[in-house]
């Protein structure tokens, strides 16, 4: 029987999954240049950025990721895929990196126990390759985890994110259209009543309840956290984002996003998916400067009985504290000043 071709797709992940369950640097590269097209764009989080072409994102992405953790493991918790309305092909995939953590990494010093680093990475496909990758990989979980996140504590539970509590998060095929564009449907639904507020009301113009499961999570990055319920939802991470930064939802026509479903799942992917200007009472620890940022967010969410039970976030922190003058990076090295193994002078890992 022939294979619809989002499952095809899912199949074609499936090898580099593998190849990186066990990561050794050849399989990887090959499993990588099989998949992609020669010129397919890798973009992927502050401050790695984007590269063209499987080799050069190899060496870019993760010759030092495994250098530093050389038992390094893929574990996938979410794969699912299928068409935007646009009519791209998409396969996302959710889950984490683990490993020892054996020497530093991005000049975050290194913990000689098991580390997680969660990431949401996309694929899109076009002829049956892999023609662009945009990802987030939790750096700042990376930096709790070795003690070293120098930015504000967050307002949310940091923790290890879990997959989906139904443990089906690995999409079977065939593909179900009508499934999936039900999935989708109501998300971007739910986010056309989220974007109502503040601008048309108070909180009841989202009508909430409407769309999400009264047992709701929402996994944030680390950096926010998670929130549990619409309460916590709203407490850990909604106010305090929409306190600094209420012109949210203003320049939708200057963003792209990519919504696409798969059965019970969803999710959405764009580089960059949102802009909003930091002003009022500030964001996460940073004086509100009056600038305009862009913003990156890749999400699944997973409906339980027609509701939200499930929504999984990475944003790109990091890159926006850069485009707010926030080098990150700086204030983790003059943290590391005080550590054995590290420069005093400059907080570099010693050679």
């Amino acid at each position: 029987m022939m294979l619809d071709r989002h499952t095809q797709h899912k199949q074609r992940i499936a090898s580099l999954r593998e190849a990186m369950y066990d990561f050794e640097e050849v399989s990887v590269r090959k499993a990588l240049t099989d998949l992609c097209a020669p010129d397919a764009v890798f973009r992927l989080c502050h401050p790695i950025g984007e590269t063209t072409g499987s080799d050069a994102f190899y060496d870019k992405a993760y010759a030092a990721l495994f250098k530093a953790i050389p038992d390094l493991e893929r574990r996938d918790t979410i794969v699912m895929a299928g068409p935007t309305p646009e009519g791209n092909d998409w396969v996302g995939c959710g889950g984490y990196y683990t490993g020892s953590f054996l020497s530093p990494w991005l000049d975050i010093p290194a913990t000689r126990h098991q580390v997680a680093m969660r990431f949401h990475e996309f694929f899109r496909f076009a002829d049956g390759k892999v023609v662009e990758f945009q990802a987030l990989w939790d750096i700042p979980e990376v930096m709790m985890q070795a003690n070293a996140w120098p930015m504000a504590p967050s307002l949310g539970r940091e923790w290890q994110v879990p997959g989906p509590a139904t443990a089906d998060g690995i999409v079977p095929g065939p593909y179900d259209a009508s499934a999936g564009e039900v999935t989708c449907q109501h998300i971007i639904d739910m986010l056309t009543y989220m974007k109502r507020h503040p601008s048309q009301g108070g909180p009841e113009v989202m009508e909430m309840p409407r769309f999400w499961h009264p047992r709701m999570s929402w996994y944030g990055p680390s950096g926010i956290g998670t929130g549990r319920g619409i309460e916590g939802f709203r407490k850990w991470h909604q106010i305090p984002f929409l306190n600094g930064m209420p012109d949210r939802g203003k320049y939708v026509d200057q963003v792209q996003y990519h919504f696409f479903g798969d059965r019970n799942y969803a999710a959405v992917t764009g580089w960059p998916n949102m802009i909003q200007t930091v002003s009022h009472d500030g964001w996460m620890g940073i004086a509100p400067s009056g600038k305009k940022i862009t913003m990156r967010s890749l999400d699944f969410w997973r409906l339980e009985n027609g509701l939200i039970r499930e929504n999984w976030v990475l944003v790109d922190l990091l890159d926006a504290y850069a485009q707010l003058d926030v080098d990150v990076f700086h204030r983790l090295r003059e943290f590391n000043k005080a550590r054995a193994g590290f420069d005093p002078d400059t907080g570099v890992a010693l050679k």
